[in-house]
């Protein structure tokens, strides 16, 4: 179960990815027309600061699919850089999710909430890296004894 859950994953960050980069896009092509400034601000350096983010963001969010699509094809944990990337994607998601609802709604609230819930899943779906597993799958349990 936990290859499919990497995988969806993976493709819905990818999709998000290019849907921010998309918005941030259009919310520069807005900036960078009008004729209005916030507090002296040039509307040119918004538009260049919305692209950045944009694709900042973006990459980040690729980067977060390309480790799960990783993770899910070679059916291993990721290493100590990609759960922490991870991680960083999950709380990244609660925090939005949790300014979305009052900004955008409730449904954009309910795909962060998804897209957390997937990364989250695939998280503890694959465990510790390294984490050693009998032959059913599951973790070795060791009783303190030594055997001969």
């Amino acid at each position: 179960m936990r290859r499919p859950v990497a995988v969806v994953a993976a493709i819905v960050l990818y999709l998000e990815a290019v849907g921010i980069v998309v918005i941030n896009g259009v919310l520069a092509t807005f900036v960078g027309k009008q004729n209005m400034s916030l507090d002296g601000l040039d509307p040119e350096a918004m538009a260049m600061g919305t692209w950045v983010m944009g694709g900042v963001f973006g990459v980040f969010l690729a980067a977060c699919g390309t480790v799960l699509l990783v993770a899910g094809i070679r059916d291993r944990a990721p290493g100590r850089f990609g759960r922490i990337l991870l991680v960083s994607c999950a709380v990244v998601h609660g925090v939005l999710g949790a300014l979305t609802v009052g900004l955008v709604g409730w449904h954009a609230f309910a795909f962060l909430m998804v897209v957390l819930g997937l990364v989250v899943l695939s998280l503890v779906a694959y465990g510790t890296p390294g984490a050693e597993k009998s032959e059913d799958g599951g973790p070795v349990v060791s009783d303190g004894a030594a055997t001969a």
